[in-house]
């Protein structure tokens, strides 16, 4: 693995990023400047969180409209003016009752959908595509772990991408240098602190398993519009799973407040077809492994 401030082997990752992974791909997993809600669900297990969580919402707001009814009931029903003398009972059978198996029912009923969610989640299928994701005091490390790939992924614009050469005075900020960088590499302005000079590529519709570890404090590997957020502990493999099911370019970041630079490793995902993957993998053995891509000779 290249040390944070490796510019000879930014340089190289720069000058690698295919631009070919960007041709055709809508941006559809990015954060919006004043949004409140989701992000698209591009999968299953983010369908699935979402509704859970609009379900819920409806339950709790429920609740706190009934709460709030109450209470106010009870002042306006039961003030010093409308109750001089207050009531001298001690307790209610029925209505204890009542607050104690309602409550129950509701946790059984909110039991019954989050369960089936939590399973999907935890329970790993067998995978199409293996990848391992290792946080780094700040950048993420990606090995294939059946293609023999590794690299690492850093920040458009952060120091590891930044030339020593470079006549601006800082990074980690919207320079016209950096903008630049993130124009050659097929992006926007607005992909500025999200986008990564190398992608992690994976297939549509094939189910990928993301092993998670940490190679020095914690960090989280988190893409929301796939539903899934793990915890990368050093000395720990612990595993996510997703099925994107649409062609697109999304971003995630890491979760877990680890140092200075926390801000400034995003995650960069493409989900391109089959065929574009494939041939991304020919390229990336060749980049990232340094094997040659076999021969087919034409036989007469």
């Amino acid at each position: 693995m290249k040390t944070l401030f490796s510019i000879s082997g930014a340089a190289a990752a720069l000058a690698a990023v295919p631009a070919w992974a960007q041709d055709g791909l809508e941006v559809i997993g990015r954060p919006v400047n004043g949004a409140t809600g989701f992000q698209p669900a591009a999968t299953e297990v983010a369908r699935r969180l979402q509704w859970l969580d609009g379900m819920m919402l409806i339950i709790i707001t429920l609740i706190t409209l009934f709460v709030t009814g109450l209470l106010a009931w009870v002042v306006i029903r039961y003030n010093r003016k409308r109750n001089p003398e207050p009531a001298t009972f001690t307790h209610h059978t029925t209505v204890e009752i009542a607050w104690t198996i309602i409550p129950v029912l509701i946790l059984v009923f909110i039991g019954a959908f989050s369960l089936p969610t939590l399973f999907h989640q935890q329970e790993i299928p067998e995978a199409d595509v293996t990848i391992k994701a290792t946080g780094y005091q700040w950048f993420w490390g990606y090995e294939y772990v059946d293609e023999g790939i590794e690299f690492d992924s850093y920040m458009i614009g952060s120091a590891a991408t930044t030339p020593l050469d470079s006549d601006e005075d800082f990074v980690n900020a919207l320079t016209p240098g950096v903008e630049k960088a993130l124009v050659d590499a097929g992006y926007s302005r607005e992909d500025f602190l999200l986008a990564t000079d190398n992608a992690v590529v994976i297939p549509v519709n094939k189910t990928v398993v993301v092993q998670v570890t940490g190679a020095d404090v914690i960090h989280a590997w988190t893409v929301p519009a796939f539903g899934v957020k793990q915890d990368a502990v050093p000395g720990r493999l612990t595993e996510l799973w997703f099925e994107a099911e649409k062609e697109g370019i999304y971003f995630g970041q890491c979760s877990e407040l680890c140092g200075i630079a926390h801000a400034y490793m995003p995650i960069t995902v493409k989900v391109v077809s089959q065929e574009a993957y494939d041939a991304w993998l020919v390229e990336a053995k060749e980049e990232f492994a340094g094997t040659t891509a076999p021969l087919t000779v034409a036989s007469n």
